[in-house]
């Protein structure tokens, strides 16, 4: 997806963006993502102007603006319980999130957007529709609210307060009609 004209040739620098990595020790403190959300939020900044927060392991990244990133820098010297020191780096080196999906397979009647969530979350379908009704669920990023919409393969679901699936794959159809899905939740 593009945000710019393909006309436009555009650089990684164009979007002025600073990358830092966050020191600490990690042999005594574990900082968990909301704990650098709060250190960030406390700064009186306003939502927009940082974008992703990335921890693997001991590592801790976030992404600022670049026209903050020196108010960041000086004013960020603690996060959560951690003493801390920010360090400037590359935007080429920022860690990958991984896709942690468990996986599972099913076998549904029919690709309904109400059957498919039920079989996914261990849910029945009355316990599902007025989820759908009421708007907490959404395909592919986009609210949906009608419980026949039906569900292709790739599709993204997300259902409020219980997480994200994503239809893998459709694998055929038993001599009964039905769809033997394979699926995966975020863990």
């Amino acid at each position: 997806m593009r945000l710019t004209p393909q006309y436009l040739e555009t650089t990684i620098d164009d979007f002025q963006l600073t990358l830092f990595s966050v020191e600490y020790p990690t042999k005594f403190i574990t900082i968990e993502h909301r704990d650098v959300l709060g250190a960030l939020m406390n700064l009186g900044l306003k939502r927009e102007k940082f974008g992703d927060i990335f921890i693997s392991d001991d590592v801790v990244q976030i992404v600022v603006a670049t026209e903050i990133a020196d108010y960041v820098e000086m004013n960020v010297q603690t996060i959560g319980k951690a003493t801390v020191r920010l360090n400037r780096i590359p935007l080429s080196e920022h860690i990958k999130p991984k896709d942690d999906w468990e996986e599972g397979k099913a076998t549904v009647s029919s690709m309904r957007l109400d059957v498919v969530i039920a079989q996914m979350y261990k849910l029945s379908r009355t316990k599902v529709s007025p989820l759908i009704e009421k708007g907490l669920v959404k395909v592919n990023w986009k609210t949906v609210d009608r419980p026949d919409f039906i569900i292709a393969d790739g599709d993204y679901i997300s259902v409020r307060q219980f997480g994200r699936a994503k239809v893998i794959g459709i694998e055929g159809i038993t001599k009964k009609d039905k769809y033997r899905i394979r699926y995966g939740r975020k863990r």
